[in-house]
């Protein structure tokens, strides 16, 4: 269950390069730098595409050009000691472990580990038969909306039961990176309006304020690539955050948090003091005789602040004082009977 802190994930995806080395350093430095979960991708090229598929535009200009998009993701792909060795590792480090699983087989293997939380991707959105298994064995499923339209997204909630399954949509825009003009960060908004559901924001942009902007329309969950380092060889690389980028990042995430605050409108341990000089007292306008009931046109106000307000006074006008009273004093409760 996500809480009222943002929930970061460290989107490593297939930034390990095949290297369980370097998935290892990735989770570390997640963990070091702040983030809640660090997430992976699971998936058979075998059963993923096919040999001939052309790679992605963003692909080929981060990635060999003579290799396929089968070639490229056979390299990427981790096996199931793989997948088991993370798993422990991230228990170890004590950071949540989730994986994006590209078919029903794919989700098997996780669910065989004892994952109950899963997250799929935007272009498994309209995958019938992934959705249709992570509903009937999933306790909570993270969903990608990058590339969508409403109606595809009713049509994949509708699988659910959201009674027992909590589902969290993320606004996403599927390019790497994405330009600022096409965010449409407001499509956070239509989601929790739509459909009555936690929103996050899967932040593929190169903006230093767009997790920001999309905290403050309500997105719980924030997602970010992580890199050891940006000149790395392979797909997503050049798109992502290394280790001191994603410091700063889940910084100021944290940091907005602080600024954002709750729902709770209370005073400020700073505005107490602020309060008694600025808010206005209730004076005597004139001298007043012991007995005397009072009317409005007895009293005046002037700060700084006294012990009532003129809201509260209604309840005393035409009392009796018990006391005299001095032009330009300040009303107290004590100056009536009881």
């Amino acid at each position: 269950m996500v809480n009222n802190k943002t929930f970061v994930i460290a989107e490593i995806g297939v930034n390990h390069n095949g290297s369980l080395k370097y998935a290892k350093k990735l989770i570390s430095s997640a963990k070091l730098n702040g983030a809640d979960a660090v997430k992976f991708q699971t998936f058979n090229a075998d059963r993923l595409t096919f040999k001939n598929t052309p790679k992605a535009k963003y692909q080929k200009k981060n990635s060999s050009r003579n290799e396929t998009h089968y070639q490229m993701l056979k390299k990427l792909q981790l096996n199931e000691t793989q997948h088991l060795e993370l798993i422990k590792f991230c228990k170890k480090k004590k950071i949540q472990f989730l994986s994006t699983p590209f078919d029903v087989e794919d989700a098997k293997l996780l669910a065989k580990y004892g994952i109950k939380k899963f997250k799929t991707s935007s272009a498994d959105l309209t995958d019938y038969f992934l959705h249709k298994f992570l509903s009937k064995n999933a306790e909570q499923v993270i969903i990608s909306t990058g590339m969508s339209t409403l109606t595809e997204i009713s049509k994949t909630l509708k699988l659910y039961n959201k009674k027992k399954i909590q589902i969290i949509l993320l606004h996403c825009v599927s390019n790497y990176p994405c330009s600022d003009h096409s965010l449409n960060l407001n499509n956070i908004t239509t989601l929790k309006n739509k459909f009555k559901l936690p929103v996050g924001f899967s932040d593929h942009s190169k903006s230093k304020i767009a997790a920001i902007t999309a905290m403050g329309l309500g997105a719980r969950v924030i997602e970010r690539h992580i890199t050891l380092s940006k000149k790395m060889k392979g797909p997503d690389h050049s798109a992502s955050d290394n280790p001191k980028q994603f410091k700063n990042y889940v910084m100021s995430i944290r940091n907005n948090e602080l600024i954002l605050g709750n729902f709770e409108k209370k005073l400020q341990k700073e505005e107490i003091e602020m309060r008694k000089v600025s808010r206005k007292g209730i004076y005597y306008s004139n001298d007043l005789k012991n007995g005397k009931k009072i009317t409005f046109n007895n009293l005046f106000l002037r700060r700084p602040w006294g012990e009532l307000s003129i809201f509260d006074i209604k309840k005393l006008i035409k009392k009796k004082l018990i006391k005299k009273v001095k032009k330009n004093q300040k009303l107290k409760v004590n100056d009536f009977k009881k």
